[in-house]
């Protein structure tokens, strides 16, 4: 194939790959790099946190707010540094090794995201005392300052979060 016959293919796909996206709805991305990741698997059909995942629009409107809640947490003596979100990817591995060393985790389906040295714990665990032990596996970090449980009981039933729509 020749170089213009190439260009003008290439430029096809990536016109018809955004049409279909923009058909499915507006393109959500992890525009702020926030920590997310899933620490086990054990019930395949738990379903999957959205996670920090936003649209343009969604971007614009959260911009102020977590300069804002990021600032504060300094300004209120709680943060060394000036940005409570600059925590965020150091906590990451961490809290990560902390959950991984919890007995049972494998027999749950665990996602983390973390924004400003809070820790969501959202998916599925086969009972209620492994979600208690996950979280304060993740309290007993240095520098989280919150965790929010977001776990349930077996994945039947509505998530108590925000669920991953198929694209």
């Amino acid at each position: 194939m020749n170089r213009p016959a190439l260009l003008s293919s290439v430029l096809l796909l990536a016109a018809q790959t955004g049409m279909a996206q923009e058909a499915n709805g507006p393109l959500k991305q992890n525009w702020f790099d926030d920590p997310f990741f899933q620490v086990s698997a054990g019930l395949p059909a738990c379903a999957m946190p959205e996670g920090p995942f936003y649209t343009a629009e969604e971007r614009r409107m959260q911009t102020h707010s977590r300069l804002e809640r990021g600032t504060s947490c300094w300004l209120a003596g709680k943060c060394t540094d000036s940005n409570a979100y600059r925590y965020d990817k150091p906590l990451a591995p961490k809290v990560r090794a902390a959950l991984l060393a919890v007995p049972g985790v494998n027999k749950g389906s665990v996602w983390v995201m973390i924004q400003r040295r809070w820790v969501y714990l959202q998916g599925c665990v086969p009972n209620a005392a492994l979600a208690k032990k996950l979280e304060r596996a993740a309290r007993a970090l240095p520098d989280v300052e919150t965790v929010v449980p977001d776990l349930m009981v077996g994945p039947r039933g509505k998530p108590p979060y925000p669920v991953a729509t198929a694209k």
